[in-house]
């Protein structure tokens, strides 16, 4: 569905190099803290900055080569961009039609109700959420096979958050369909994505199936004395701390049942993160 190889950027102090592929019928998710590449990974794939090698894939295709019908194809959510403020929800229903042969305008409607967004009121008048909703619905409202979502859930409370992905599960219970996002909150990435790419200085450092990284990833909380007789090969970070050493591990059974005496503790995506990039090899 797309597929990214060795895409670079070059900014004054920062190189995007990025590999990555979203197959068809899964959520792939991107993370990484801010600064680390994903919304300059976001905007090389819409084309929206020029590339400084590498190649990008969507739909089979050359990036430059897809079509007007592919680019219909293709539901986005910027984190900083969105609609204009001096326009209404009212205001954009005919730009939306001409856009997307396959706009479904009652079901936009009705969302926008659902999501108490009002059709009248200028979108600068709509709080951070709202306007987040606001894209996101506009993404889903015609028949893309591919959704770019760059920080979708931002600004949104816990209860619209939960309505928000619940309506992206059910946007993927069509075959065909397909999903890149990004997120700061973690669980909504744990219980979303099939798989992930962790992003840190412009590079991959790490991709895994969801399961796989919740299943058999996990920390170890140990001892200077306990660190000194692990066995390395399955540790991936480690990190010293008042009381020791945390150590990040891809096979946390292999630990429990050989070293019983050590704290073995189920890694969050958010600890992942944090021992990825401040960790030591």
């Amino acid at each position: 569905m797309l597929r990214l190889n060795k895409v670079k950027k070059n900014y004054k102090g920062f190189q995007l190099d990025c590999t990555l592929e979203v197959q068809e019928g899964c959520v792939t998710g991107l993370i990484g803290k801010n600064g680390a590449g994903k919304s300059t990974t976001f905007k090389a794939i819409l084309g929206l900055i020029k590339t400084d090698g590498g190649s990008i894939e969507i739909f089979g295709k050359p990036a430059g080569e897809i079509g007007n019908q592919d680019k219909e194809d293709i539901g986005v959510v910027m984190s900083e961009s969105g609609f204009s403020g001096y326009l209404t929800v009212k205001d954009l229903l005919p730009m939306l039609k001409n856009l997307y042969r396959n706009f479904h305008e009652q079901e936009f409607c009705r969302r926008c109700g659902e999501f108490q967004l009002p059709m009248n009121k200028k979108i600068k008048e709509f709080s951070t959420g709202m306007k987040r909703k606001l894209q996101v619905l506009a993404a889903l409202s015609h028949e893309a096979r591919l959704l770019i979502l760059d920080e979708p859930t931002a600004g949104l409370d816990v209860l619209a958050r939960d309505e928000l992905l619940d309506m992206l599960r059910a946007y993927m219970e069509k075959e065909g369909r397909s999903i890149l996002v990004s997120s700061h909150i973690s669980s909504d990435l744990e219980g979303l994505c099939d798989d992930i790419y962790m992003i840190d200085n412009g590079k991959i450092v790490l991709y895994e199936e969801t399961d796989v990284l919740l299943d058999s990833y996990g920390l170890l909380k140990v001892t200077e004395e306990q660190f000194k007789r692990l066995e390395r090969e399955h540790l991936l970070r480690h990190k010293k701390e008042e009381f020791g050493y945390s150590c990040l591990t891809d096979q946390r059974q292999f630990y429990q049942e050989n070293y019983p005496d050590i704290a073995v503790e189920k890694g969050t995506i958010d600890e992942l993160i944090m021992m990825m990039i401040r960790g030591e090899e």
